[in-house]
C-alpha cells in the first residue's frame, strides 16, 4: 500500500534521515529520491527510485549510462527529474576521475586503468586520451585527443607532442576505449601506436604504453609484448 513520504516517521524520510543520521545511512534509492523530490500519485519518490534502480540491476554505473530520454520513460520522471539524476551521476563519475589522477605515480598498467576507466571505460563511443608524465613517472596532465564513433577515432600526432612540450613532459601513455568491450588491438591501433612511438623517439619523449580500456578490463600493449 502506498504511503506518501510526508506521512512516514520523520527519521524514515530521506531528507530528515540524511540530516539526522548522515549520508551513509541512506540507500541508493533514498539518495535518488532526494534528487527528484517527489514521486507520483501512486508511488513515493523512494518507490519510484527503487523501480528505476531495479531496471538497472541496482547498479549505479549502469544507471549512469542512461540518457535523459531513457530516464523519462519511467512514469513519474519528467525532463527536470531526469536531468537531475543524470547530472548527479555525471558529477559522481567526474569525482572518481579526479580522485584517481591526483598525484598519481604510474607504477603499472593497472594504475593507468584506474585513472582512465572512470573517464572512458563506460562511454558508448570511442575516445583517445594521453597521460603526460614527468621524470618521476607522475601524471602531470591528461588530455582527450579525439572523440569518434563506435568503431574508431582519428588522432593527430602533432597535437600529442605539442602538448607534451607545453607540459614539459618526458613521457606519455596512450589510451583509448573499445565500446564493444573487446580487448583486441586492431591493425589501426597497432599502426598509430607505432607512428607515435617513432615520433617520440625522434623528439626524445618516451611513449611508455598504450592501453585499450573497457568497462571491466584493459589490454596493455607493453604487458602483452606488442608495443
Amino acid at each position: 500500500m502506498y504511503t506518501p513520504i510526508n506521512q512516514w516517521a520523520e527519521d524514515d524520510r530521506p531528507r530528515e534521515k540524511f540530516l539526522l543520521k548522515g549520508k551513509s545511512a541512506l540507500s541508493d534509492s533514498e539518495l535518488l529520491a532526494i534528487l527528484i523530490g517527489s514521486g507520483s500519485r501512486n508511488e513515493s519518490a523512494v518507490q519510484l527510485c527503487q523501480r528505476i534502480l531495479a531496471s538497472s540491476e541496482n547498479n549505479l554505473n549502469t544507471l549512469g549510462k542512461m540518457s535523459v530520454s531513457q530516464l523519462m520513460q519511467f512514469k513519474g520522471i519528467g525532463e527536470a527529474k531526469a536531468v537531475s539524476i543524470a547530472a548527479a551521476l555525471e558529477l559522481g563519475r567526474r569525482r572518481r576521475a579526479e580522485d584517481a589522477i591526483e598525484l598519481k605515480k604510474i607504477t603499472s598498467s593497472k594504475a593507468v586503468f584506474d585513472i582512465m576507466q572512470p573517464i572512458i571505460g563506460e562511454l558508448p563511443h570511442e575516445e583517445f586520451w594521453v597521460l603526460y608524465l614527468n621524470n618521476s613517472n607522475k601524471v602531470i596532465y591528461k588530455a582527450q585527443l579525439s572523440k569518434g564513433g563506435i568503431t574508431g577515432t582519428v588522432v593527430d600526432i602533432r597535437i600529442i607532442f605539442k602538448m607534451a612540450f607545453e607540459q614539459n613532459a618526458t613521457g606519455l601513455i596512450l589510451s583509448h576505449n573499445h565500446p564493444s568491450g573487446k580487448l583486441i588491438a586492431s591493425e589501426a591501433d597497432l599502426k598509430i601506436t607505432k607512428r607515435i612511438k617513432e615520433a617520440g623517439q625522434t623528439l626524445e619523449i618516451q611513449v611508455l604504453d598504450h592501453l585499450i580500456i573497457t568497462e571491466n578490463g584493459y589490454l596493455s600493449f607493453q604487458d602483452e609484448g606488442i608495443f
